[in-house]
């Protein structure tokens, strides 16, 4: 284990029953490699906002003293998705918050990356938030920096439909993706001064790509990144496959785009995204195909984790009903889960099963710290406090000894 620091110091749901992240399986795993994901900080996500994944603060309490027990640093919670206003965002802020107020001690809001080493030291879950959509600033600029001090670190342009900023993904597959707006311009441009990541997952492959030119031309060495999108190379060629994928997914040119920005790519365990793959649930190996894809594709040092989690199928299919024109995808996702893809990979549950699979493909322990947290790390030091990555990469190793020595990690034993 000591190995593992020094390297890593000198690199930088729908109409069956409901089982989603909750009903998910829990998968076997050696000793030690349920170890080492306790002993690593790991960073994952939470998609599902209050109402459509989950209503009950106990959900929430379960969902996350499971994670704390498996070693799960910290999420990207999801605070706004989809065509959301600023008035429903303070709305979900606020049963987030009054959820959390019921078991204060346990988590730790993070506004600096030594929050989340924090979390990990003292036991406590590390909250990251994001949004799935830009729509939250209720066409006003202005709040971009209400939303820096609210906490909220990344963002992102468009949600499976057209909006001011762009295209979302599944308009952008019905060929309605006319690129990124002017006023994406001065979304994006207001991101970058306020320190809010860009993220493009959900968005239309034009807009994106129009994004990531306006990030390149006007702020180069500023990262931007896919916080949860699956690979669509990996899935092409599958039996059943559907012709176009699926349309969360991104395309291998998009997820090098973000790697050379200094960026990273996280695939998420989500089943019915899976195109043409049907398991029972998703298995540890599928997992770990997504994750080696990605660092075949663009190298380890850009590849991150998203399980992308959600509590009930019913209430994601009830959202989806309630805006028809959002998830309006000719029944695939319907037809996914008809299928089978009823399940998530909750990462409390799998992620040990996966570190025995890269493990037996060859990841090293450096790599995985990186894969399992190590890379956002890096980013979010970036963009959030402007620390170059070398810096930070300079910095880290000495937090790391003195955070592992107080924890009674690898330096104690």
């Amino acid at each position: 284990m000591k190995q593992f620091i020094s390297a890593l110091a000198i690199s930088a749901c729908m109409a069956l029953p409901a089982a989603a992240s909750e009903e998910s399986k829990t998968w076997d795993a050696t000793p030690e490699a349920k170890q080492f994901v306790m002993d690593t900080i790991v960073i994952g996500m939470l998609a599902s906002p209050y109402g459509t994944g989950w209503t009950e603060y106990s959900q929430l309490h379960d969902y996350f003293a499971l994670a704390r027990e498996n070693g799960i640093t910290g999420h990207e919670m999801t605070l706004a998705a989809a065509g959301m206003t600023f008035e429903t965002l303070l709305e979900q802020h606020y049963h987030y918050r009054a959820a959390m107020a019921e078991q204060e001690d346990k988590f730790i809001i993070v506004n600096k990356t030594r929050d989340i080493e924090a979390a990990h030291l003292q036991g406590k879950t590390a909250v990251i938030w994001n949004t799935q959509t830009a729509t939250i600033l209720n066409g006003d600029l202005k709040k971009m920096a209400l939303f820096k001090d609210m906490g909220i670190k990344t963002m992102n342009l468009a949600y499976n439909d057209i909006f001011r900023t762009g295209a979302g993904g599944l308009s952008a597959q019905k060929g309605l993706d006319a690129g990124l707006s002017p006023w994406g311009k001065s979304v994006i441009d207001e991101m970058v001064r306020f320190g809010i990541i860009l993220d493009l997952s959900h968005t239309g492959i034009n807009t994106a790509n129009d994004a990531m030119d306006h990030m390149d031309e006007n702020y180069p060495g500023v990262p931007y990144v896919f916080t949860h999108s699956v690979p669509a190379g990996l899935y092409k060629d599958e039996p059943g496959a559907t012709p176009q994928g699926c349309y969360r997914n991104i395309t291998d040119e998009e997820a090098i785009r973000a790697a050379k920005s200094g960026g990273y790519v996280s695939p998420t365990f989500t089943e019915w995204m899976m195109d043409g793959i049907w398991p029972e649930d998703i298995s540890p190996k599928q997992a770990a195909d997504m994750i080696d894809y990605y660092v075949k594709l663009v190298g380890v040092d850009h590849v991150g984790i998203a399980t992308d989690d959600m509590f009930s199928t019913k209430l994601v299919v009830d959202f989806a009903k309630a805006n028809p024109t959002m998830y309006d995808d000719g029944g695939y996702m319907i037809d996914a889960f008809n299928r089978g893809a009823t399940g998530n990979g909750e990462l409390a549950k799998i992620l040990a099963a996966v570190t025995d699979d890269l493990w037996a493909r060859g990841y090293s322990n450096e790599d995985l710290a990186k894969i399992y947290g190590g890379n956002k790390m890096r980013v979010y030091a970036q963009v959030w406090e402007g620390k170059p990555p070398e810096q930070f990469l300079k910095e880290y190793p000495e937090r790391l000894r003195l955070r592992e020595e107080l924890r009674g990690g690898f330096y104690s034993r």
